[in-house]
């Protein structure tokens, strides 16, 4: 029979850890084996990763299903074809036998002449497109396809004429090395990291093992979800930055608080099982937070952005998994010998002011991150408006957002695909890189008249040339049943600028619905680029609702888990303030242009569409893992003696070193991928990068410790009725 002195029931987590600890053989042998059958069934069955704009219901979907049904299925592609002097027409054999080759690939389905389709040959005769119809999207092919492209294309390039691959072919030759050196550089930095802020080499590698494991089965087991998910190419890399970031700062939580626990535990297990019962919750909120942000990403409508959000997602969780399970195994493993072997004399958590009777002030003076408490203490106000206004500050380019899609023309110049735009835009004009196609759907009095259908295109041709922004249109023709008449346009301007997306707008709201008023038919633009802009309106449209789901729903786990609603509601809008400091960053680097070229970006660009949704449910999910594990030792503290000053001194102090650390290591992580070729991962690597400093460091250390003073005992408060109605969710298991 139990009685009140009997100590408490261990829980599940306790006992799970604790567990893991003394079978710590069997726990890393199990993790092997499952990474290594992941690993084996996704290189034999996994999927592709290519980026698919499709939105139902949209004039540029329409338009792509009515072209699919009527004669010209598949996906485009241009190769382009310059040469040095001369017209292509000099070059007649090695052309034939070129177009010989690419028709023969495999899913190609056909190759046009280029010196007999319609535009395709610039006026100079020396630069030309050759459209090849693929059965899909050749972005999702293996790279080693692009071997048999180069074999097709040998004989032009022996007599001298330069080719190119344009997006989305071009994708396939996309370096392979610099997501790999990213990757190493961030496991460096972490190694460097670790070693130096807390000493000990044992201590440093276990995270380092639990977080690379993680990520290698997070990423397999992505591969074998693309068989029937259709993700992004961004996919793995975001997967990557995620996973690898989160793994190691959950499974240094658990090891710091291990160690701590160490020298009072006669049995290393039992300190193993402890730290998983209380970080280990802290872990499981922070990344049931992440995730729930990214699943938000699904409320946007568009499974492409969808997807992205579970790529990360999937990672996290399997990161969440490894630190919890991996983590205890190995520190079962090596026991009392965590800080055997050192750089320097081992670091724990910082100290803990407890009642105890030692006064504060000795603490303090012994401490660095008390006396950091201690100074924001004495001057909140001050701490809060220097805050405020450095994010402030930083938010201001925000407000001048562009959304619009990075084009080719800003990739490096070693990117094939950039060469084929430059080659385009000096042979067409910049706009022939972003051509609309006008699709128009006749009725059948139209479909079965050829005069009638003769005249309409007469009418619609001249009207299209005449629409403001348009440099050229070609005649509308007749799809071969004569369902459909079907025209290019092409802008007078580049595919990202502000008047190319003018023109698709005005060709839609004003040319079409004018010119074929009172026919009886329907008029629709399509095409990669209106596709690309319509998809930026979708999202455009779609943020604020993101953004209130995800909001809603980090206030509401965090009303559950710290049972206050003043404090959800300053972690929601300081979170939106650092947010909003991270877009004003990337909209000063990218669309401004400062610092862009140190950073391999050509020039001045728009913020990619889909960047802000996904950064938004990244740092917001984030910024909660590092506010769950600063707010869990602030409660268990006021739990413990309800002195909120007190509590919120010893929370900061034990907590920063190891927050600052996780900080230092996820954003080298995030920056580390700024060496990609991509812009778009670039974007995101500085966006979140910044978002994490930034969290790390003036929300954590100034802002969140700044208003807890200021807001006293009203930090706690918790009205009855609404206490009875959550249900209760303990982090750290201190709930009194």
């Amino acid at each position: 029979m139990t009685t009140p002195t009997d100590p408490p029931t261990p829980g599940l987590l306790h006992r799970t850890g604790r567990w893991c600890a003394r079978r710590g053989v069997l726990v890393l042998t199990l993790w092997l084996l499952a990474l290594a059958a992941l690993a084996a069934g996704n290189r034999a069955w996994g999927g592709t990763f290519a980026d698919d704009f499709a939105l139902p219901g949209t004039s540029a979907q329409t338009g792509a299903d009515l072209l699919a049904a009527h004669g010209s299925p598949g996906t485009t592609a241009n190769v382009v074809l310059h040469t040095g002097h001369g017209p292509l027409a000099d070059h007649r054999a090695p052309l034939d036998a070129a177009l010989a080759g690419l028709r023969a690939l495999p899913d190609v389905l056909d190759a046009a002449d280029p010196l007999t389709a319609p535009g395709a040959l610039s006026a100079d005769g020396a630069t030309a497109t050759v459209a090849v119809r693929f059965t899909h999207n050749p972005a999702t092919f293996d790279p080693s396809y692009l071997a048999g492209l180069d074999r097709a294309v040998a004989p032009l390039r022996a007599d001298g004429v330069a080719v190119e691959y344009a997006d989305p072919l071009g994708q396939l030759a996309k370096p392979k090395g610099a997501d790999r050196t990213s990757e190493l550089i961030g496991l460096g930095t972490a190694v460097l990291v670790l070693l130096i802020g807390f000493g000990s080499v044992v201590a440093t590698g276990l995270p380092l093992v639990t977080g690379v494991l993680g990520v290698a089965a997070g990423l397999s087991a992505l591969g074998l979800l693309a068989t029937g998910v259709d993700f992004g190419r961004a996919a793995p890399t975001l997967a990557v930055m995620m996973g690898l970031g989160v793994g190691v700062d959950y499974a240094l939580f658990l090891t710091t608080r291990h160690r701590a626990l160490l020298p009072g535990e006669p049995d290393p297990a039992e300190a193993a099982g402890r730290a998983v019962a209380t970080s280990g919750r802290a872990v499981l909120v922070a990344a049931a937070t992440v995730a729930m942000a990214l699943a938000g990403l699904y409320a946007s409508g568009v499974s492409f952005i969808g997807s992205l959000g579970a790529a990360a997602g999937v990672t996290v969780v399997v990161a969440a998994a490894s630190a919890l399970t991996l983590t205890p195994a190995l520190l079962g493993l090596f026991g009392r010998r965590v800080d055997r072997w050192y750089v320097r004399r081992p670091v724990a958590e910082g100290p803990a002011v407890h009642g105890n009777g030692e006064s504060e002030s000795r603490v303090e003076g012994a401490d660095p991150w008390h006396r950091w408490a201690a100074v924001v203490g004495r001057h909140p106000w001050r701490c809060l408006t220097a805050g405020v206004l450095l994010l402030g500050a930083l938010c201001v380019p925000a407000a001048g957002l562009r959304l619009g899609h990075v084009d080719a023309g800003a990739q490096p110049a070693s990117r094939t695909e950039r060469r084929a735009y430059d080659l385009v835009t000096d042979g067409f004009g910049a706009g022939a890189n972003g051509r609309l196609t006008v699709v128009v759907q006749l009725d059948a009095a139209h479909a079965q008249n050829p005069d009638r259908r003769a005249e309409l295109a007469s009418a619609l041709g001249s009207a299209l040339a005449a629409t403001p922004g348009a440099a050229s249109a070609g005649p509308p023709r007749p799809s071969s049943d004569g369902a459909l008449l079907v025209s290019t346009v092409t802008p007078a301007s580049g595919p990202q600028e502000r008047a190319t997306s003018d023109l698709l707008h005005r060709l839609q709201d004003d040319t079409l619905p004018k010119t074929l008023a009172g026919t009886g038919t329907t008029g629709y633009v399509t095409g990669t680029t209106a596709a690309q802009l319509a998809f930026r309106d979708v999202l455009a449209r779609r943020l604020p609702l993101i953004v209130a789901v995800v909001v809603g729903a980090a206030f509401l786990l965090l009303l559950t888990v710290f049972r206050s609603p003043v404090i959800a509601v300053k972690a929601a809008l300081l979170n939106l303030l650092s947010i909003g400091a991270a877009y004003g960053v990337v909209v000063a680097v990218f669309q401004w242009g400062l610092g862009g070229r140190l950073l391999g970006v050509a020039r001045p660009v728009p913020v990619e569409s889909y960047v802000p949704m996904m950064m938004f449910a990244i740092v917001f999910g984030l910024s909660m893992d590092y506010e769950v594990f600063l707010l869990s030792r602030i409660r268990e503290h006021w739990l413990e003696h309800r002195d909120n000053h007190r509590a919120v001194a010893a929370g900061l102090a034990s907590t920063a070193r190891v927050i600052g650390c996780a900080a230092l290591i996820m954003t080298s992580v995030f920056l580390a991928f700024l060496l990609s070729t991509d812009v778009v991962i670039k974007m995101m690597a500085l966006g979140l990068g910044v978002s994490v400093v930034l969290d790390a460091t003036v929300v954590r250390l100034l802002l969140v410790p700044a208003t807890m003073y200021l807001l006293g005992r009203a930090n706690w408060w918790m009205p009855a009725w609404l206490d009875r109605l959550l249900p209760r969710l303990d982090p750290e298991g201190t709930a009194r």
